[in-house]
């Protein structure tokens, strides 16, 4: 075959064609025959040792529009090669073809155009350098008035023109950044626009128009920085998708509307059209037909959208007073876990406010949720449903009207089994989920706290979880069983300020006879204590202030009281020392004292002053001088300063 291209080229080069002179007919024939067959060469790279530019640019100068439409469609096939597209890429070649493109008009035969289109597409393929002599020959308004032809006279052609011109301006706006800018200062956007409103009349008749040109609408998207688009394009987007049966149009739509919708005011203006009601139709049309890989992205894709739109606090609320909310408890029932999980998602987002939650909570949406948390709960279920449910029933706990109704439905005992599970996402909504639902819960409290299974693996995560989520919640989850268990029983034995002198606490003792065993049995879990001292040096101040207040109720509980240290057989001097309470005391002063609210310097206040109720504990105090450092704190100062 090579052999075969070797004396095809011998022949064109033997053949007698001049720019300036109409050549014999017998002589444009030969040439039109060899150039036919060098277009038909399935493999460019056969092309690659030869040398071939200033051939073909004497030949696309030709007199004969033949020979200059088959010399154009020779170098397009040729340019295919890496090589041949480096060698054909001079200035002299590129400024022919813009010449022919800058006199095209929408009424003549479009062939010529057509090829070189090709040509140009191909020889900016991937090529920097040709991109920017394009650009030195203002090459680019060129190319962007082709967008300005939109009435075809040659009707033959006129869908493989349209293909081409959208492969040449793709081509070439991708080579990056300045391209992109400079198209938009040509005004790209409006003579797309322009193009598109054709399109949306309508849709089927104007199909390959639109996959044609909706790319570049992409590739701005990518090279120009927060490019929003008029409103009437996005409006015009959502229709295009509503009235298409092409996958491949629908999905530019999903994608171009998926990144316009970042931007909240997109996604009330969408909401707004009835997209998200416009894609659970076609969800709810085409979901048994998603069997394969790119449909189900597709549905993906879609589902996505919805979801992406809720997330805005507007449009959520529009979206709210539709029958969108129906829609999406509806497809908790679904079989397909893509429509089951974007409806988890989309009431999740609905239930971000009060009267939502206790909405959803009133009308059993709620155990619906437990439901599928039910059957969802394992270690095998899909992560992305159990991340999706949490976040949902999270939320929906969090009102106080709710917890009680949420509790009683059994949200604990599904949850608990989840414990299981190991996946850092679903751990950190678990353990969030548990601590808003315990918050002022003290008989839930007083249970977590005994369930050895729940405390010792809080203890694990919060030392080794490489996912920071969930070391934070494990502390915070054990800081608040112990705040919402106990701290009811003895908040009057804590001074309201805490420069209270220790003498003060003998007489604010709490009595004795309320239970304390589920702190016993916390506290007999090992690590646990320790996992409180640790927590005084976290990085967030309100970690900080609940290791205080959880540790200031321990202390209470079994350091000032030696009756019922004794009783339980809890040591807690003995594990302050241990875990070095003083040293992680000193760290926070160090650390912290200029950032300390007032509530946080109280609760350390309180602290110290009940550490200093044992005579161990202040020899370990004075070794850390926790005396002078909290003289350091600038709060402190200031106050003593008024």
């Amino acid at each position: 075959m090579a052999s075969e291209i070797d004396d095809l080229i011998e022949k064109l080069k033997s053949t007698s064609v001049c720019p300036t002179h109409s050549s014999s007919s017998d002589s444009s024939d030969k040439t039109n025959n060899l150039l036919t067959k060098i277009s038909a060469t399935k493999d460019p790279k056969l092309f690659d040792k030869h040398e071939l530019a200033d051939l073909f640019m004497t030949l696309a100068q030709s007199k004969e529009s033949n020979i200059r439409k088959e010399a154009a469609k020779c170098i397009a096939e040729i340019t295919k090669s890496e090589v041949q597209r480096k060698k054909f890429t001079k200035r002299e070649i590129i400024e022919v073809f813009l010449k022919c493109l800058r006199e095209l008009s929408a009424d003549e035969n479009m062939e010529l155009p057509i090829q070189i289109c090709r040509a140009l597409g191909n020889i900016c393929y991937l090529n920097d350098e040709a991109r920017d002599l394009i650009l030195e020959l203002n090459g680019d308004e060129v190319l962007l008035r082709l967008l300005d032809i939109r009435q075809i006279g040659d009707k033959e052609n006129a869908l493989q023109f349209i293909k081409v011109r959208g492969g040449l301006l793709s081509n070439y706006l991708l080579g990056g950044e300045g391209l992109a800018k400079r198209a938009m200062e040509l005004e790209i956007m409006e003579k797309i626009q322009q193009i598109i409103t054709i399109g949306v009349g309508n849709v089927e008749e104007h199909e390959d128009l639109l996959l044609n040109t909706l790319p570049l609408l992409s590739i701005l998207t990518e090279n120009v920085a927060d490019l929003n688009f008029d409103a009437n394009l996005n409006i015009q987007l959502s229709h295009i998708l509503a009235a298409s049966t092409n996958p491949d149009l629908a999905e530019m739509c999903l994608e171009l509307l998926h990144y316009q919708a970042e931007n909240d005011d997109v996604k009330l203006l969408l909401a707004k059209d009835g997209l998200c009601e416009t894609i659970y139709n076609l969800l709810e049309k085409y979901k048994t037909l998603a069997s394969t890989s790119e449909a189900r992205a597709l549905m993906k894709l879609a589902c996505e959208l919805i979801v992406l739109i809720l997330t805005g606090d507007e449009s959520m609320h529009y979206l709210y007073s539709t029958p969108l909310l129906k829609s999406m408890e509806d497809w908790l029932d679904s079989q397909d876990i893509d429509l089951l999980t974007t409806g988890v998602l989309a009431l999740g987002n609905f239930a971000r406010t009060d009267s939502h939650c206790i909405y959803m909570v009133n009308n059993k949406i709620m155990n619906k949720l437990l439901d599928v948390l039910a059957k969802n709960n394992g270690v095998k279920d899909d992560v992305r449903l159990q991340h999706a449910l949490l976040s949902a029933l999270r939320n929906l706990v969090i009102p106080k009207l709710n917890k009680n109704a949420v509790i009683q439905a059994g949200l604990v005992e599904t949850i608990l089994p989840m414990l299981e599970i190991h996946q850092p996402p679903v751990v950190f909504k678990l353990l969030g989920t548990l601590r808003m639902t315990v918050d002022g819960q003290e008989k839930l409290a007083l249970e977590l706290l005994r369930n050895k299974t729940l405390i010792e693996q809080l203890v694990h995560w919060s030392r080794s979880s490489d996912y920071a989520g969930v070391t934070g919640e494990s502390l915070r989850l054990m800081a608040w069983l112990i705040k919402h268990a106990y701290l009811g029983r003895i908040a009057y034995a804590l001074p309201r300020k805490g420069d209270a002198p220790v003498e003060h606490f003998a007489d604010k003792l709490p009595p004795e006879d309320y239970d304390r065993s589920s702190l016993k049995a916390f506290i007999a879990n090992e690590g646990t204590v320790e996992a409180m001292i640790n927590m005084l040096t976290s990085q967030h101040l309100v970690m900080q202030n609940e290791a205080l207040i959880a540790l200031c109720i321990l202390s209470v509980v079994y350091l000032t009281n030696s009756n019922a240290a004794k009783t339980d057989d809890v040591n807690l001097e003995e594990i302050y020392i241990k875990y070095e309470v003083g040293k992680k005391l000193a760290e926070l002063i160090r650390k912290s004292s200029d950032t300390m609210t007032k509530e946080i310097v109280e609760n350390l206040q309180n602290f110290n002053n009940l550490l200093r109720t044992s005579s161990k504990l202040v020899t370990h105090l004075e070794e850390n001088n926790i005396n002078e450092l909290l003289k350091s704190i600038p709060i402190l100062t200031e106050y003593c300063t008024l």
